[in-house]
């Protein structure tokens, strides 16, 4: 392997380790219906990331069909008002949503890019990256200005799945503290919770 090559990989495996540290201790702030929200302060924003940890009774082969049926996904994703895909290209999806916030609040919509990675032990992981340039922005929305998380499923045996979702967000425009607090809990719990009882029908 050239040492170009070595650096190449070392520094992708730094940027990981980096992303991965950006959020720091993790507070339990939510445990029911057997799903656990927890949330991290992220050096230089205000905002949280979350993270939300359930097991579905359902094999990973169905519940990545329930993630790629980007449509049908809005109606277990939280607050989604519309969701569609824009591209797909090997192991890469780039996805639109357009999401529900409460009044004064203008509406938020997010492009996505979306890198799968199968793992050698069966793992499924749904890497989850904004791309606010991507497509033009929408008159009446906001562009969510930052992305960065993941979807993971672990088989566990039994036809059951470990489903973490892990994410951080900047908004974009202005986001009362109050809603910002509310959206980092409820948005992994009833996201987790819906599509939990999606899979398991």
């Amino acid at each position: 392997m050239g040492s170009l090559h070595r650096i190449a990989l070392g520094l992708g495996f730094s940027m990981v380790l980096a992303s991965a540290a950006h959020a720091e201790e993790w507070q339990v702030a939510k445990d029911e219906d057997g799903i656990k929200v927890s949330l991290s302060e992220v050096a230089g924003s205000k905002y949280k990331a979350y993270r939300g940890v359930t097991v579905i009774k359902a094999n990973i082969a169905k519940l990545r069909a329930l993630q790629e049926d980007v449509a049908g996904a809005c109606a277990w994703i939280h607050e989604c008002k519309l969701q569609k895909v824009l591209k797909v290209e090997g192991d890469k999806a780039w996805t639109y949503s357009q999401f529900n916030t409460p009044w004064p609040v203008t509406p938020r919509d997010s492009v996505l890019q979306i890198t799968t990675v199968q793992g050698a032990d069966g793992t499924l992981t749904r890497n989850l990256e904004e791309q606010p340039k991507y497509i033009p922005e929408e008159k009446g929305f906001v562009r969510v200005s930052q992305v960065e998380g993941f979807w993971k499923f672990v088989p566990k045996g039994a036809g059951e799945t470990e489903v973490t979702y892990q994410v951080h967000t900047e908004p974009g425009g202005s986001v009362p503290s109050w809603l910002a607090n509310k959206f980092v809990v409820d948005a992994p719990f009833n996201t987790l919770k819906a599509l939990k009882a999606r899979a398991e029908q």
